[in-house]
């Protein structure tokens, strides 16, 4: 059984997850200009910061205090927004955490942003992380210092917390690091490829399995509030949508099975009560709407043309979809009850598989034009359309919960090609291949867990 993936408002007990307190503040001094990274679409020069190793309150915390340390400077590091201080260049060592800031050698540095923190581990063997952030050359704290306690293997999400924590604090926009992604572990050679389902942290730790090699599975997509999973298998010999509970693993077919139809690309309602999908009947393929509640189904779309691919607007009111209606794959959106869709995409080359992103402002997408893959973006009407990736394969867009960052497939060409996941922000800077244990596919990014 996997354990729930829980946040810091969770109860400890409850879910082996991390509780944060305010249990301290703090000092209290004014704060004038707060430090602060203004994301634009634009090249950024990266803001340089310093993490000294988090002080070991006791012998236990040494390993945990060195290891949540290194996560929060990955995380940070990852964004291409910060550019880490080496520890050889510190000029001062933190070695009580309640010590004051020598904020002059870490001046002379030219560090910007420092974290400081501390871990310990209490005599009833919980894990209690503190930290602060500071603004070095104004010497004021950035927000409040915070506590987070938790059980000993739950310290990478401390970590992440603490990053996230640290991204806000910085860029005024919500952190994406305590966050899953589910994906295709893929192994075999490209002919007879064996796929199963996964899931791992955001940044390739924590892998677990989901499914065996023993079906073909395809395309998982994470609920809105990160407990379960939509995902194509073929384990009944016909592509067929399944649900799975993330926490116990166990399965169902999203509908009852209809012999001959064909069913596959699911995608969640932002409120998890309903679920779009493509099916197809007797050679036409349409767009599908599914209460989980009442099992009511509508057609959403009616037409000889293959419509598949299909995502909620965040406000729940629209869907977009891809559609060769127009005679080539093109981009379009209808009202979430069915009935006239609009083509959005007016580009060159064949569109698909577009997604919303969750601040309701893009739609990221799939573009294929002379020979090349691209991963794009544009806005809700069409305009302002960009192309983020480029390369023999790039395919199947997956944004982080902040809007902000995009994962996605690429896949390398010839007979030995294979599919590594990779990322990207919106501006198309900071392309980076995403750790994974071997081939992976079909990425799906969770939302920031409760």
């Amino acid at each position: 059984m996997i354990a729930p993936f829980t946040r810091i408002a969770l109860a400890v007990a409850a879910f082996g997850g991390i509780a944060a307190f305010g249990l301290w503040a703090a000092p209290a001094v004014a704060q004038s200009g707060p430090l602060r990274i203004e994301i634009t679409e634009g090249v950024i020069e990266p803001l340089p910061f310093a993490a000294p190793t988090f002080v070991a309150e006791n012998a236990a915390a040494a390993d945990a205090a060195q290891d949540i340390t290194r996560v929060i400077a990955a995380d940070l590091r990852g964004t291409g927004l910060f550019r880490e201080i080496p520890s050889t260049a510190h000029i001062s060592t933190i070695t009580n955490f309640s010590s004051p800031v020598q904020f002059n050698d870490w001046q002379a540095i030219n560090a910007q942003a420092l974290i400081t923190g501390s871990v310990e581990q209490s005599a009833n063997g919980q894990l209690i992380v503190r930290f602060r952030l500071f603004d070095v050359f104004s010497q004021q704290p950035l927000g409040e210092g915070l506590q987070f306690v938790g059980s000993p293997d739950s310290w990478r999400r401390m970590a992440h917390n603490v990053a996230d924590q640290v991204y806000e604090r910085l860029t005024g926009e919500t952190g994406y690091f305590d966050t899953r992604v589910a994906f295709i572990s893929e192994s075999g050679p490209k002919n007879a490829r064996l796929k199963r389902l996964a899931i791992m942290d955001y940044d390739g730790a924590n892998v677990q399995y989901l499914t065996d090699s023993r079906a073909l599975v395809l395309a998982p997509r994470f609920s809105p509030d990160g407990s379960r999973l939509l995902y194509t298998s073929y384990e009944s010999g016909e592509p067929r949508v399944y649900l799975m509970d993330v926490a116990t693993v166990s399965r169902r077919p999203l509908e009852t099975f209809v012999a001959g139809n064909m069913t596959f690309a699911p995608r969640w309602s932002p409120d998890g009560g309903r679920v779009v999908f493509s099916e197809e009947q007797g050679g036409n393929t349409d767009i599908f709407m599914l209460d989980l509640g009442s099992g009511l189904r509508t057609q959403l779309t009616q037409a000889p043309s293959i419509e598949t691919a299909p995502s909620f607007s965040p406000d729940g009111t629209q869907v977009v979809f891809e559609s060769d209606r127009s005679g080539t794959q093109q981009i379009y959106v209808m009202s979430a009850n069915g009935g006239d869709a609009r083509r959005i995409s007016s580009g060159t080359g064949r569109y698909g598989t577009p997604v919303w992103s969750p601040r309701g402002d893009l739609i990221a997408f799939t573009n294929q034009n002379e020979g090349r893959f691209h991963i794009g973006v544009m806005r809700t009407d069409g305009s302002e359309e960009r192309l983020l990736t480029a390369s023999f394969l790039d395919e199947g867009p997956s944004w982080a919960p902040n809007g902000r960052v995009i994962m996605f497939t690429r896949e390398t060409a010839g007979a030995d090609g294979a599919p590594a996941l990779y990322s990207v922000d919106i501006s198309g800077r900071n392309l980076q291949r995403v750790a994974t244990p071997g081939m992976a596919s079909d990425p799906s990014w969770s939302p920031l867990q409760n």
